[in-house]
């Protein structure tokens, strides 16, 4: 691969991962909850499932997927109905005035990183990144141990420094809220 393949593959990543979705709405409520901290294991957790769907596509599922085009649409619509549900029970159920607090108790660091672990095997925004646009960007048929290597690496740098500010400043928020001044 060459550096212009990385660069394109890393901004459109970048673009990608700065676009709000499920992933950074959860890496968000986790660090209002639960403070910098937490929230970081959760962007490592993200990270990972980046990484989990990158080397699934290096390694051909993007090929999977293409073949098998139906079955993802399906399962996509499946996913925007069930989606559709929980809006339509949410609206229909009111709002009500509560206190968030994060949950006290087991798992801290490891339920942290598997929840942004799950969130990002779940979130459709990254499965179409990986399986449709990666394989535009990069040339898998060519891809070497060393340019996957590469590849992840600029997949955990990018993704850390798009996801840091986020929790950064969703951290300092709920510091500030906490204040009797606010």
């Amino acid at each position: 691969m060459t550096l212009a393949g990385f660069i394109t593959y890393s901004g459109a990543l970048a673009l990608a991962a700065a676009i709000p979705g499920p992933g950074v709405t959860a890496l968000v409520a986790r660090a209002l909850g639960s403070g910098f901290r937490s929230s970081l294991f959760m962007a490592l957790g993200l990270v990972v499932g980046d990484l989990t769907y990158l080397t699934a596509v290096v390694l051909g599922l993007a090929f999977v997927a293409q073949t098998f085009g139906m079955v993802f649409l399906v399962i996509k619509w499946l996913g925007v109905a069930y989606l559709a549900w929980l809006a339509w029970s949410f609206w229909n159920s009111g709002i009500t005035a509560e206190t968030v607090e994060a949950k006290k108790g087991k798992g801290g660091a490891i339920s942290s990183f598997l929840a942004g672990l799950t969130v990002t095997l779940g979130n459709p925004k990254t499965m179409i990144f990986y399986l449709a646009l990666t394989p535009t960007l990069v040339d898998l048929r060519t891809i070497t141990m060393a340019d996957y290597g590469i590849l992840a690496l600029c997949t955990i740098v990018v993704l850390l420094v798009v996801l840091v500010p986020y929790l950064a400043l969703a951290a300092k928020a709920r510091w500030f809220l906490q204040t009797p001044r606010a």
